[in-house]
Parts: structure tokens; C-alpha cells; sequence
């Protein structure tokens, strides 16, 4: 390559991320609370990295790591999709968090499918179905030693959905870097650890799921598929802790981005803190487009 072409690159790239920062800053500030993101995408310099080493909560966004571990736990031989685990009494959690487990059965004391439980849990962020994976997996600490054991550092499950919805001051522990989660992503988009077949499952869980609709998703071209895992907090006092979305991105020439945005303690409307995550992922799908492959 030319020297003259090199600088010219370089300077290009640069340049572009510099104006990608700025642009996620500025739309970050309607948030009004505090934001995280990161992203990946193989090929791509792209640089959008804000507060994505910080920890942030992540209510339901756990529910990913914790279907990993529990379709890993399928493919050791250790539990069968088709195998019915018992909804138990003691698996209902409080009326202000979001089950179709509980509220189509009240009193527990049914049998369910664990694919059902899975797809639950992951497209309909159901927290009946996983706190009920948690205790087949032994607990959250089965679920978070799998995570490490994938050598991703950053994220930590310490509680179940029930736990968090006595204590809501504990949610600060269930918690992840955005680069963490965008580094599991990543690890589920090139070399999942789990099989092809599973693998398939669950981003097709994630796509179908419409939890999300109006965050990552919202102002990407229709027709974009995005394998998302939401997760959100309730409002006290005026602030929200978690307005949270991670997913995958299917660009136009099939490749996989990686997207992570995390919205803490913020002041602003649901409606706002939405928008932000739907303005930030345009502005990144948009550079990702633009950007020289190497």
C-alpha cells in the first residue's frame, strides 16, 4: 500500500472514530443516569467503547448466560430438553415481576419442559421459568462459575429473580462490564461453546423475543434481525437502575455485531432511556458500515 494511501486511511479511521465517540457521548447525555456501551465486529477498527469497563446491573440480561449454562448442562448429559422439571410453590416470585409461568398457573405445582422453561426465560424474560433453570443448575453460582469457565471475566450472578425481588438494594450484584457481555456475544457468534443445534436455539429464542423492540431493534432497516436479551429495572424514587439491551446484529453482508448498551440510574422517561439505546445501536450499525474492512 502506498504511503500516501496509508496515512490517508489512518487518518480516516481516526477520524471516524473520534466522531463516533462524540456522537454516543452526546446521545448518552438524554439518558441522564449513567451509560455503557461496547461493541465488536470482526474486520472492523470500530471503537465505540463508553464506560464499557464499569459495572453496570443487569436484571434480565443474565437470563442469557444462565440459558447457556443451561443448555451446556443438556449437552453433558446432565438434563434433557424434553425432560419435565416441577414449577414449585416455593418458584413464585413477587406480583410486580414479569411471569407468564405464574400468572397462567398461580399456584405452581405443574410440571414444564425445560425447552419451554428456556424459551420462556430467554424470549419472554420470564422469571418463574429462570429462577426454576437456576435451581435445576444447582443455583446462580452454577451458572456464573460456568461463565468464568468460558474465561470471560466481568460478569457476576449472585441472585435469583425471587432473591432480587425481596432485596431490590442487592441488584448492584448481579452485575457486568459491557465489554464483558459483548465479548460473550462475540464468543456465541464465532465459536460458540455450545453445539450448532443449540446454538441455533437459543439466538432463535433471542430474535423471536420482542422485549426489546423499541432499544436495539427500533431505528435499524426493517428486516434487520437482531438476537437480543433485555433487562429492566422498576423506578424508585424517581431514578431507574437498569434499562439495559445486548444482542447480535446480522449486517446486510451476514457478518455478526456485537452490541452491548447499558443504562444506569437514570432520571429520565422510559420512553427517553429507550430512544437512547435505539439512537446509540443506528449510530454504531451505521459506522460499522462505513468503515474500511481489514
Amino acid at each position: 500500500m502506498p504511503v500516501r494511501t496509508a496515512i490517508l486511511l489512518l487518518t480516516f479511521t481516526l477520524s471516524a472514530h473520534a466522531q463516533l465517540s462524540i456522537e454516543i457521548a452526546r446521545i448518552a447525555a438524554h439518558a441522564h443516569g449513567r451509560v455503557g456501551v461496547a461493541c465488536s465486529l470482526l474486520g472492523r477498527d470500530l471503537d465505540c467503547n463508553f464506560h464499557a469497563n464499569e459495572a453496570f446491573p443487569m436484571q434480565s440480561v443474565y437470563k442469557l448466560p444462565i440459558a447457556m449454562a443451561t443448555l451446556h448442562a443438556v449437552e453433558q448429559g446432565h438434563l434433557t430438553l424434553n425432560q419435565p422439571v416441577r414449577f414449585l410453590p416455593s418458584d413464585l416470585i413477587a406480583p410486580d415481576q414479569y411471569s407468564r409461568l405464574r400468572d397462567e398457573q398461580p399456584h405452581g405445582n405443574v410440571d414444564v419442559p425445560l425447552e419451554e422453561l428456556l424459551r420462556l426465560a430467554v424470549s419472554e424474560s420470564d422469571g418463574v421459568a429462570s429462577d426454576i433453570l437456576l435451581r435445576t443448575l444447582g443455583g446462580p453460582a452454577a451458572a456464573d462459575a460456568y461463565v468464568r469457565s468460558l474465561g470471560i471475566i466481568g460478569i457476576h450472578i449472585v441472585d435469583t429473580e425471587k432473591t432480587l425481588g425481596r432485596e431490590v438494594k442487592l441488584e448492584d450484584r448481579d452485575s457486568a462490564q459491557p465489554r464483558a457481555l459483548v465479548a460473550l456475544l462475540r464468543l456465541l457468534a464465532d465459536r460458540s461453546p455450545l453445539s450448532p443445534e443449540h446454538t441455533q436455539l437459543l439466538l432463535g429464542w433471542m430474535a423471536a423475543s420482542h422485549t426489546g423492540d423499541r432499544r436495539i431493534r427500533a431505528l435499524l432497516p426493517p428486516g434487520t434481525v437482531v438476537a437480543d436479551k433485555t433487562g429492566t429495572s422498576g423506578t424508585a424514587r424517581n431514578f431507574t437502575s437498569a434499562t439495559n439491551d445486548v444482542g447480535l446484529i446480522t449486517l446486510p453482508d451476514g457478518r455478526k455485531l456485537a452490541l452491548a448498551v447499558m443504562v444506569a440510574d437514570s432520571a429520565a422517561p422510559a420512553a427517553v432511556r429507550e430512544h437512547v439505546i435505539a439512537q446509540i445501536s443506528q449510530t454504531i450499525y451505521a459506522a460499522a458500515q462505513r468503515q474500511p474492512t481489514h
